[in-house]
């Protein structure tokens, strides 16, 4: 197994034993046991668990990443895209969260730790933003006179619908369809989308 193995494979016992127990019960020795390494080995990757915790926020954070370039790689018309991404951010931070288990509470707890690690992840995801909203300004489907300052706000309101998102706060009496086509019309009216 290579060194990139190895660590993987602590991070994914580490995550799941998180998710069971929650960050609080889950010793460094539970998650050696659990991976079958040892604790000398998992002492070589991690000095502490906080690092393997934040390393399981991070591997969370990889995976909405790979979402969020899957969409990219379609080929859909810009305004549909950027709807598609919404969705997608929105959609996979719920599933991540929920898959998590226990550690759901952890996550809100820890919400700036978890903020400090998503850095690198917002400066991308602002980026993939930007090139689908120059790409809607080029072909006149979008009315915005900063495509920088609109990918900012966009990212920043996507993100502060996160957590009522995943609690089940918005649109609760709303279907699906019904609460995507509000979000439709919002996003829309706000790029002075044209028909």
């Amino acid at each position: 197994m290579t060194v990139q193995d190895t660590r993987a494979k602590l991070v994914d016992v580490a995550r799941q034993l998180f998710a069971k127990k929650g960050l609080e019960e889950t010793t460094m020795n539970d998650i050696a046991v659990a991976s079958k390494k040892g604790r000398r080995t998992l002492y070589t990757y991690f000095k502490r668990k906080e690092e393997i915790y934040m390393a399981v926020v991070e591997s969370e954070l990889e995976m909405l990443s790979d979402a969020m370039n899957q969409v990219m790689l379609r080929v859909l018309e810009p305004d549909k895209k950027i709807l598609e991404l919404i969705y997608t951010h929105l959609n996979v931070i719920k599933l991540l969260v929920y898959r998590n288990g226990t550690l759901r509470a952890d996550f809100f707890r820890n919400i700036w730790r978890v903020e400090a690690m998503r850095k690198h992840f917002d400066a991308n995801e602002i980026n993939l933003f930007r090139t689908v909203l120059a790409e809607g300004k080029k072909k006149g489907l979008f009315d915005i006179d900063n495509v920088e300052i609109a990918a900012d706000i966009l990212h920043y309101c996507i993100k502060g619908m996160e957590v009522p998102y995943i609690r089940g706060q918005i649109g609760e009496d709303l279907g699906d369809a019904i609460g995507w086509r509000y979000v439709a019309k919002i996003v829309y009216g706000a790029l002075g989308r044209r028909k």
